[in-house]
Formats: C-alpha cells, sequence, structure tokens
C-alpha cells in the first residue's frame, strides 16, 4: 500500500514543472493573429506568458531553456469548445457523476447550477487529453431534469490550476429532447424560457430569506439570468433540426443583448446564411453523416463548410470527454471543405472569442497565457502528434494512463512463445 501511495503522489506531482524561460526556435508557427503564420520563427515565454514571438532571427537571453522545434508545427495550445473533462470519469459509475444533477432546492430551472465546484484536476482524462494538444476546454453539465443545465466553466487541463473562468456560460438544450423535460413539447419550452428570463429581468430586488417567493426560478436562479440578459454569461442553446434553430435565431433577433451561441446545430448549414446575418457563431461535431435522431436528417459532412461559407464563426466541441479526438474532426472537417485556416481557428482562437477569453487564449502572441504545442507535423493530419505540450509555461509531461499501459505491454515478445511459463511481469 505505501508503494501505491508513493507511486500515485509521484504521479500527481510529475504533471508539470515549474514554469520557466523557454526559447522555442525554428518552427513554423501557426500564431492565429496578427502574425499569421511564421516559418523558422522564434518564441520566448517567460513566467508563464509569451513575451516575444518573431520570424527573424533573434537573439535568445541567457537563462532560456532552448527548444529546436525546426521541421516542426508550433500552434497555440487547443480548446475544448464544449466538453464534460473534470466532471466524468466514468459516465455509467453507481457513485456521483458531476456531469449530471438530481433535483435540489437551490434552484428551479437549473440557472443556478456552477460546475466549476466540481471540477475534479486528477481526471485520468486530462492527462489523456492534455497530451492530444488540448490545453484548455469549456467543461459544462451534461444531464439534467432543468430547463437549464447550469453555468459552465473554463478550465487548464495542467492538473494543477482547474478553474480558468467560473460562470464562463449557461446551457439550454431547445431539441425535442429538451422539451421532454418541460411538458413534452416545444409549446411549452419556450413559452417557459421566455417567461423564466422575463421574471429574471423583472426583478430588481432579489428576495432575501424571509420573503416568501413563489416564482418561477429561485432567487439564485435570477442572479445568473440576470448575467444572461445582460449579455455577460452567454447563452449556449443546443439545437440540431433546422426549425429549431430557426426559433434560436428568432429569440436572438427578440433579446438583441443576450450572447447566443448555438450548439450541436446538426442541420445548421440549412440555415446558414440566417446564423451569419445574426452573428451567431456555432460549437459543432462535424462528425455527424447520418441521423442519430429525427432532429437530425440533414446530417452532412460539409456543415463546417458550408458555415464558413456564409460567414459563420465555427468551433469544434463534442459534448463528451473524448475531445481529445479534435483534430482529427476538424480534419475531416477540412477535408469535406472547411478551410485549413478555419479548421485550425476552430481548436483556437474561435472557442477563445465564444469564451470571452480571446485576450487571453487561442493565440501565439505577446502577452497572451503561454499555452503552446509542439507537432511533429501538421496537427491535422490523424498521423502527426502532439510532441511536447506547454501550459501555462510549464512543460507537460507526455504521458498519460493510456500511454502507461501501452508501454507496460509494448515489450512483451509477442512473436515468441506465448505461454503462461514464459510470461514476464512487466
Amino acid at each position: 500500500m505505501k508503494t501505491l501511495a508513493l507511486l500515485a503522489l509521484s504521479t500527481l506531482m510529475s504533471t508539470t514543472v515549474l514554469a520557466q524561460n523557454i526559447a522555442i526556435t525554428g518552427g513554423k508557427v501557426i500564431t492565429m493573429g496578427e502574425n499569421g503564420t511564421l516559418h523558422k520563427a522564434t518564441i520566448l515565454i517567460e513566467d508563464g506568458t509569451i513575451q516575444q514571438v518573431s520570424g527573424d532571427d533573434i537573439e535568445i537571453p541567457e537563462g532560456y531553456q532552448v527548444i529546436d522545434a525546426s521541421g516542426k508545427t508550433v500552434t497555440p495550445g487547443l480548446i475544448g469548445a464544449f466538453t464534460s473533462l473534470g466532471l466524468v470519469e466514468v459516465s455509467s459509475s453507481a457513485g456521483v457523476v458531476d456531469a449530471t444533477v438530481d433535483p435540489t432546492p437551490i434552484t428551479k430551472t437549473g440557472a443556478a447550477l456552477d460546475v466549476s465546484y466540481a471540477v475534479n484536476p486528477d481526471s485520468s482524462l486530462m492527462g489523456v487529453t492534455r497530451i492530444e494538444g488540448m490545453t484548455a476546454a469549456a467543461t459544462g453539465i451534461t444531464y439534467t431534469d432543468f430547463l437549464f443545465s447550469g453555468q459552465g466553466a473554463v478550465i487548464s487541463l495542467s492538473g494543477d490550476e482547474p478553474v480558468l473562468k467560473s460562470q464562463a456560460f449557461v446551457t439550454v438544450d431547445v431539441t425535442g429532447s429538451g422539451s421532454e423535460h418541460t411538458g413534452g413539447s416545444r409549446a411549452a419550452l419556450w413559452v417557459t424560457i421566455e417567461q423564466a428570463l422575463a421574471e429574471a429581468d423583472a426583478v430588481t430586488t432579489l428576495p432575501g430569506p424571509d420573503t416568501a417567493w413563489h416564482g418561477l426560478n429561485t432567487p439564485n436562479d435570477i442572479s445568473a439570468l440576470k448575467k444572461v440578459l445582460s449579455g455577460d454569461l452567454p447563452l449556449f442553446m443546443k439545437a440540431d433540426r433546422a426549425s429549431d434553430i430557426r426559433q434560436v435565431i428568432a429569440f436572438k433577433e427578440r433579446h438583441s443583448m443576450i450572447n447566443v451561441v448555438l450548439i450541436h446545430a446538426v442541420e445548421a448549414w440549412r440555415v446558414a446564411d440566417a446564423l451569419a446575418e445574426a452573428d451567431i457563431p456555432v460549437i459543432i461535431d462535424p462528425e455527424y453523416n447520418l441521423p442519430g435522431n429525427f432532429d437530425q436528417l440533414g446530417a452532412t459532412l460539409a456543415n463546417a463548410a458550408r458555415l464558413e461559407q456564409a460567414g459563420v464563426s465555427v468551433a469544434i466541441g463534442m459534448d463528451t470527454h473524448n475531445i481529445r479526438l479534435a483534430t482529427q474532426h476538424a480534419g475531416n472537417a477540412v477535408a469535406s471543405g472547411l478551410s485549413y485556416d478555419a479548421g485550425i481557428a476552430s481548436l483556437t482562437r474561435t472557442p477563445a472569442q465564444i469564451l470571452g477569453m480571446e485576450d487571453t487564449l487561442g493565440q501565439i502572441g505577446t502577452g497572451y497565457r503561454a499555452d503552446v504545442v509542439i507537432w511533429s507535423g501538421d496537427p491535422l493530419e490523424v498521423t502527426e502528434v502532439a510532441e511536447q505540450v506547454i501550459i501555462n509555461g510549464s512543460l507537460i509531461d507526455m504521458e498519460s494512463r493510456q500511454s502507461r499501459l501501452r508501454e507496460r505491454y509494448v515489450g512483451m515478445d509477442a512473436a515468441s512463445d506465448t505461454s503462461a511459463s514464459h510470461y514476464v511481469r512487466p
């Protein structure tokens, strides 16, 4: 037991080393900022912040650890635009799964729920995800019987600073599935959404614990919804079928101050022009090619490309812990017509903009947080890998539970006699 305890402690402590001064030299740097793509560039990182990015030869100051990235590609750290990272370890667990919420007296509509209290930075899925180049993610509740699915958070995958931004967005499901929890019909769902927001808007003074209150929301719900109404808290609205997306667009027209973001959006391509005109960004999983239900009959791999062509900002996110596959999904979207720049942006700059962190994340530029990935080649090619991930200026140990399991068994000589008598414990 003592050995296991020491091993566990070692695993937790070895995720990163202390932030250091780092110079990345010679690589092709996709900055996603005003500098565009620089060749044979140099990046200087100090105290967790990018100090300089240059395409010219510059003198490396003393005391910097130099990483030669010649022949490699360097990008901003990837951002999972919509996930459940840090909230789910085993979704079918008989114990607590923090991505689902049962009825509780603190809320009536779900807006008050706050996942920032539930994020587990020691989840094994953090390591599995970050060695694929993911350095930050938006995470939120995936199932509840409430109208809203609470307030999501933006988290770091460093393992030692889980929450970068709490109360980062509120989610509401306006699909057929969402209406099942609100009268079993969209006719009730949309009226309930409007009533909940109207009530929050009308309340000027929150009732205290001694004040009788019979509203649709609890006072805690109202506090969250007021931030939605002011535009300070983005409202992620999940819709798939074109008619539901048209309702989202009409909702935005009624509530111009609300920062509406469309998520999932399998049939978004059918109303792409209207989405662009309404300035509604979209977070999609571009892999949908076959309908999973009657809301998704128009599923196509060309969804992302058609949205971009109409002028819609597209980010990639999957409401699952498997966001580690995002580069593969972005690559497939590019193969189906999405531009390469938009493919990289969908994993970096665009989610940062959607989450209100465009001055901190999603770009390689002076003053930005030093979340950087060095790739063996093109990050959207499935045969290329993240060779080194840097989060907040710290070099990440490029291991995970999965990679350690692989290394444990890869040395076994499968070609020789595999009988039990020849088995050697790794």
